[in-house]
Order: C-alpha cells, then structure tokens, then sequence
C-alpha cells in the first residue's frame, strides 16, 4: 500500500508540474528560480487527493479534484484572479460583446458571499432595484455561502423568460430583500447620449466593451449635428469597467496625441507597459479609426465626468486620466478603487484562468488600488447629503494592497440578517439622465457657469 502511495504521489506531483509548465510559469516568473518545484508541499497536496480518494463520504473523480485545486490556488490569491470553466470562459468572452442571458449584474465575491459593484443599466437587476454592494446571499433555496463565483454566476445566468429569487442583506435594512428576477437576453448598449439643453450634451458609458469606442464617437457625432457643444457631461457612476483598450481609446477622445492614458506594471515584462492617446494602443484592427472623424472641438470643450463607488476599473482609468490631464472636472463620490490588471491565459478544453497580472497606475503615477479617485467636487447622490453605501476594493478579502500608500477598508462588512421576511424596495424605472438626477443638475450647472466665467 505504502509504493502505491508513493507512486500516486510521484504521478500527482508530475501532474502538477506539468499544469505549471502549461501555464507558462517558468516563463512568467522573472528572474526567479521557477524550475525548483516545491516537493514537500506536493507530496502534501499528493497525500490529501489521496485521503479524499479514498475516503470521502461519496466517491469523486479526479478531474473534479484538480479543477478544484486549480480553483481554490487562484481564489486564494485576490478577489479577481479565478478559474474559468468552459461555461464561464465562453461567457466572458460573449459579455466582452455585449449580449448575454441574465440578470445584468456586475458582481464580486466576499466573506464568502457574492457582492453586487454594479447593476447595468435598464436589465431586469437594475429595474428591481438590485443596488451596488448589495451582498446576495441566497440563490432560489441554495445558500451562496461554499459556491465559488462562477458557480453563482452560473445559477444566476439562464434561459430567458426564467425566474430566480434572490435574497439580498443591504446595509441599513434591518431585514433580508427578497426578489424575484425574471432573465433576460441582456444586450448592452454601453453607450447612450441625450442633449440635456441647447449647447450641453450628455454621454453614459455603462460598461467597457469591444464597440465602446467606436459608439462613443458616433454618440458623440449624433450630438454635434444636433450643434456646436459648449459643454459635455461623461457619466462614468456605476460602470464597472471592462475592456481595457475601451478606457484608453475614451480617454483619447478628449486628450492630445499620445497623452499617457494608464500605465502597467508587474513582475513580467509584457505587464510593464504604457498606454497612450494613439490608435495603435486602442484599436483592434477590426474598424477604421472613428475618433479621427470628431469635430477638433471634442479636445477641448467643456467636460465634466460624473463617478461614485460603482465607478471602478476601466471607468477608473478615464477619470484618472482625465484628471491628471486637468482635463475635466470630477463631480461625484469616491470610486470602488480596483487598480489591477486581470490577463485571460486560455486552457486546454476550451477553459481559461483569469490572473492578475499587474497593477496600473494614472499618468502621474497615482495608484488608486484600494483607495479610487477623488472627485474634485464631492457631490452627493441627494440634495440632503444622502449616497447609497456601496462596497468598494479595500472591502474586500484578499485584495492586493497599494503598493505606494496605506489603505483601509472604506466601510466596516456588512451584518448577515437574521431573518428572511420580504421587504421589496420600490421598483425604479430607467430613465436617462432624469431631471431627478441631483448630481448631474449639479454638473450641468457646473457647465453653465464654466461659460460665464469664460466671458468675462
């Protein structure tokens, strides 16, 4: 029994190597040792699959067991790096497009539980009153707490026209929201604008994906036929990020040629790098360069970008740049704070893992991880003061730290309820840029006297 144990031990440890040497670790590991594998702590690893072949209460097949370690090791490491199966891998890849079956709902996971960053705009989520940082803790009968991200992402996502029941602790509520969602095809138009008064337009980029470019600028010619800008609101609050060529080729639309948008840094060389307002660094070859094509006055007109705590990533690397630059004014509150850069290394099997790679950092060299951007003008959700309590990156367990100052968590963890009676919230219908919406009153107003100070 003791050879079998040995030699299952050597073959398990060979299977773990070669997973390593797939993954290109040896490549990626700068200039350390990445050939001097670990022995004892395999022999370990050997000994528990092991035990849990042998004697688990119910028998489980050895692809299941790796998948899970595989899991387990890139849970373990931050909020963001995870295992994609071919489920999760394929839905990564169909969301990036901007069409998927769901909820509509940009999620994290914490304590175990999956936290809510944001709600897309005018899904069968947001229409229920679905609020960043609700923490979901129940999905139908089954108990969120054990399931990893994707498992939960996989129950929530399904056939259009079919229900599920969340039950959702907020902070604030004394008692666990309980709703029932109906699925949708969720096709997302990332990009939406409005004229909200003769001269001032408004943009709303509500998620990162592959046409986000390309839509801000035929968004943005819509509005200039309508005539000259005098001002520009860009709404950024709520969106949780995206495509990272989507962020530089935004924040190209307002900068100069070549401005630095974001930097990139990591222990490889291909995470060190930098991004500029330049074609080469936001387009895919897929279309021709629409942004060319803008009136020269999208340069320099008046623009003011609305953040909060749902702001985060992607939305994150526009305001960041956009400060930096001094080229637009921040209304808001704080952002979610997530400075990290997650790479996709497909798998064999049509899987992948989601690694973090690299931090990122504004043109001036600002890491925001953990922390977000700071408006310029903190302006509250409502006239008396109140925001909606969100969760941020410095809530979260295992998040990477900032590598240039302290953090600390920007709220204490939300109280699991003790009970599950239903307190719905009132259904809120989407609305683009409402009359009702405070802060960008107070933007436009911003704008408006932008202009007279202009004349003087």
């Amino acid at each position: 029994m003791r050879n079998k144990l040995q030699k299952l031990g050597l073959v398990l440890i060979g299977l773990v190597a070669g997973i390593l040497v797939s993954l290109n670790f040896s490549a990626n590991a700068g200039k350390e040792d990445a050939t001097a594998l670990p022995i004892e702590e395999l022999r370990t690893f050997a000994d528990v699959f092991n035990a849990i072949k042998q004697g688990y209460v119910e028998p489980i097949d050895d692809k299941k067991l790796i998948t899970y370690a595989i899991s387990g090791m890139l849970s373990n490491l931050d909020p963001h790096s995870a295992y994609l199966d071919s489920d999760a891998f394929k839905d990564l890849q169909v969301s990036t497009q901007g069409e998927f079956g769901g909820l509509g709902i940009e999620v994290g996971m914490e304590d175990g539980f999956v936290k809510v960053v944001a709600p897309i705009d005018d899904t069968p989520a947001f229409k229920a009153g679905v609020k960043a940082g609700d923490l979901i803790v129940k999905l139908d009968d089954t108990p969120v707490k054990g399931l990893t991200l994707n498992d939960a992402v996989k129950r929530m996502r399904g056939k259009p026209k079919t229900q599920i029941t969340l039950t959702i602790v907020r902070k604030g509520e004394t008692k666990p929201i309980i709703l029932t969602l109906t699925r949708e095809k969720i096709k997302v138009q990332s990009v939406k604008s409005k004229m909200l008064e003769t001269g001032f337009g408004y943009v709303r980029i509500s998620q990162f994906q592959e046409e986000t470019v390309a839509d801000v600028a035929r968004q943005l010619d819509k509005l200039y036929k309508q005539g000259e800008l005098r001002g520009l609101v860009l709404d950024l609050r709520n969106d949780p990020g995206g495509l990272l060529h989507g962020a530089v080729g935004v924040a190209a639309t307002f900068l100069p040629a070549k401005a630095v948008v974001v930097t990139t840094d990591g222990r490889t060389e291909d995470s060190k790098s930098k991004f500029v307002a330049s074609p080469q660094d936001y387009l895919r070859g897929k279309h021709e360069d629409l942004l060319k094509n803008l009136p020269s006055g999208i340069k320099t007109v008046p623009l003011v970008v609305l953040i909060n705590g749902g702001s985060a990533s992607a939305s994150e690397i526009v305001a960041g740049a956009l400060q930096d630059h001094k080229r637009a004014l921040l209304i808001g509150t704080q952002t979610f704070g997530k400075a990290s850069v997650q790479t996709i290394l497909p798998l064999s099997n049509n899987t992948a893992i989601k690694l973090t790679t690299a931090r990122y950092y504004t043109p001036n060299g600002r890491s925001i991880q953990a922390k977000g951007i700071t408006p310029d003008v903190v302006v509250e959700e409502t006239a008396n003061g109140a925001t909606h309590e969100t969760l941020r990156e410095a809530d979260l367990d295992r998040h990477l730290e900032n590598d240039k100052e302290k953090t600390v968590s920007a709220k204490p963890p939300v109280k699991k309820g003790e009970t599950e009676n239903e307190a719905k919230p009132p259904v809120v219908p989407f609305e683009l840029a409402s009359k009702n919406d405070y802060q960008l009153n107070q933007a436009l107003g911003m704008l408006k006297a932008w202009q007279i100070i202009k004349q003087r």
